[in-house]
């Protein structure tokens, strides 16, 4: 092709020189992390640099601020290769300043001499003199692992160190969170002050669920216990609704959930307000698309033989305190704490599959174990048994067990128990106080089959156990008598394991909203 009159192209290559010349170091500095002046609540660090022309990297870190060659290489503290250009590193403590470079393999030039500066924050929150993990049974198996333990709002690995503490612009510095867990995308879910977030490593907020009452009809959601994030980016998440409990005699009688009426008074003898379950699916944009309703199950069911203690009171508290979703085969499993029941429903229909756990005949008694009692944590495990953490809150000597079942072929009948391990206070920890286990708890199933779990309660214990009931590691969070001047096991509620690394490492790499 040829020009009649040629474009003068002078002034465009201008542009484009200016352009490099001004937005290219912009754009060297820009893939550098941490940014310089950072101040980090994690010492499990992503660091990235612009690549060179050779394949090998070296990443020295020094403790301490430093401007000077001579003093950087007299302080140096952790070392790594990397092929890539972008490597995770573990610096030692917390409260510290940081001065690191990296070295591209068979290059003299200037960048080699670059130092950048960072610094890791401290939080009463990981302060080991106040609280701290101990390590009871140790395993090099999962050495390369990670907890999350709500109530120190931390991130723990697996010899007891924190590594990582929550810090966040929306949730109030050191206030415990519920549910924080890792999701296969590489993000952070947590029930925080009765909203779900979605947070990022630096614990930006990525969601935010719309607490709108779009599914209660109320002012709010009520979002409790459990939210998890599924594979295809949308989120779930166990929600309250008012219900009404109609009243047919004095306290000891049977009542009877009824259709919540707006119009109807909760304050007569007649009818009181009682609060029940709904589980909520939304989509990235935070709309509902998918909802069910614990009523329009209990409605006319056998729990309307329920009797209660005392008519003053919220009648059949029914407790969903627990859900898991199994994708493979499209089954939701919720958990009831109060009525000592798992129903299991079928997705997308919301329709009712099976129950399992004590039936309510006229004249039975609110309070009996039947396969389980006032469970905290369902979930159907790879080969097909479900798996549950059984606070066994009604026994004379109620320790937490977790329990295996064989769930009925054809979907009637009951659970068909497999095994029932016995949770272990260890050290003759039973010596020193009681401990009850009326809350929290929870199991869930890691690669090789071995289940995890945390004990919660009083006695927050966190262990691993193999497919034949083994204890392969256990470990448990405690926290400083001043009064006895000795260490006693701290309050839990729920704790979760890392065990997958792409889902860990995506996690490191998204450090900045996008």
């Amino acid at each position: 092709m040829t020009f009649r009159n040629p474009p003068n192209l002078i002034p465009m290559y201008k542009s484009i020189v200016f352009s490099l010349f001004v937005f290219m170091p912009c754009l060297l500095f820009s893939q550098i992390r941490p940014f310089e002046g950072s101040s980090l609540h994690y010492r499990l660090i992503g660091f990235s640099f612009p690549p060179g022309a050779d394949s090998s990297y070296t990443i020295q870190i020094a403790e301490g601020v430093h401007y000077r060659l001579s003093s950087f290489d007299s302080n140096i503290v952790v070392s790594g290769v990397s092929k890539t250009n972008r490597l995770i590193l573990e610096v030692p403590a917390f409260g510290k300043d940081y001065t690191w470079r990296v070295l591209y393999k068979g290059s003299a030039d200037q960048k080699n001499m670059e130092l950048h500066h960072f610094s890791t924050m401290f939080s009463p929150s990981i302060d080991e003199k106040l609280s701290r993990l101990r390590v009871i049974e140790h395993s090099d198996k999962f050495k390369d692992d990670y907890v999350f333990i709500d109530e120190s709002n931390a991130f723990y690995d697996m010899n007891g160190s924190p590594v990582w503490f929550l810090q966040s612009p929306v949730i109030a510095p050191n206030q415990v969170v519920r549910d924080m867990k890792l999701s296969p995308q590489g993000t952070i879910t947590l029930l925080y002050a009765n909203d779900a977030f979605v947070i990022n490593y630096n614990g930006d907020v990525l969601w935010k669920g719309h607490d709108n009452g779009a599914v209660s009809e109320e002012f709010s959601e009520h979002y409790h216990h459990e939210f998890t994030e599924l594979r295809n980016h949308h989120y779930m998440v166990l929600g309250n609704e008012a219900a009404l409990c109609k009243v047919s005699g004095t306290a000891g009688t049977s009542v009877h959930i009824v259709n919540y009426d707006k119009n109807k008074s909760d304050s007569t003898d007649t009818y009181k307000k009682i609060i029940l379950g709904t589980l909520i699916e939304y989509d990235e944009c935070g709309d509902v698309v998918w909802s069910w309703k614990s009523s329009k199950y209990f409605i006319g069911s056998d729990v309307d033989n329920f009797r209660a203690n005392n008519c003053d009171k919220n009648f059949i508290d029914v407790h969903e305190n627990a859900f898991s979703f199994d994708e493979k085969t499209q089954c939701i499993y919720i958990s009831f704490k109060g009525i000592n029941r798992i129903v299991k429903i079928k997705y997308p229909e919301g329709t009712v599959l099976n129950s399992y756990g004590q039936k309510y005949e006229p004249d039975n008694q609110p309070e009996g174990k039947d396969l389980f009692c006032g469970q905290h944590s369902c979930f159907r495990a790879k080969d097909g048994t479900l798996i549950m953490f059984d606070n066994n809150v009604c026994s004379s000597t109620p320790v937490p067990h977790i329990i295996a079942f064989r769930e009925p072929q054809a979907g009637k009948g009951d659970l068909k128990k497999i095994w029932d391990y016995k949770c272990q206070i260890e050290d003759n920890s039973h010596d020193k106080m009681e401990y009850h286990w009326s809350s929290g708890g929870d199991v869930m199933e890691m690669p090789d089959e071995q289940v995890f779990a945390c004990m919660g309660g009083s006695y927050s214990k966190l262990f691993i156990i193999g497919k034949d009931e083994h204890l392969l590691w256990s470990a448990l969070p405690e926290k400083w008598d001043v009064a006895g001047n000795t260490w006693v096991p701290s309050t839990g509620y729920r704790a979760s394991i890392v065990t997958d690394k792409k889902a860990f490492e995506a996690l490191v790499w998204k450090q900045q909203l996008e």
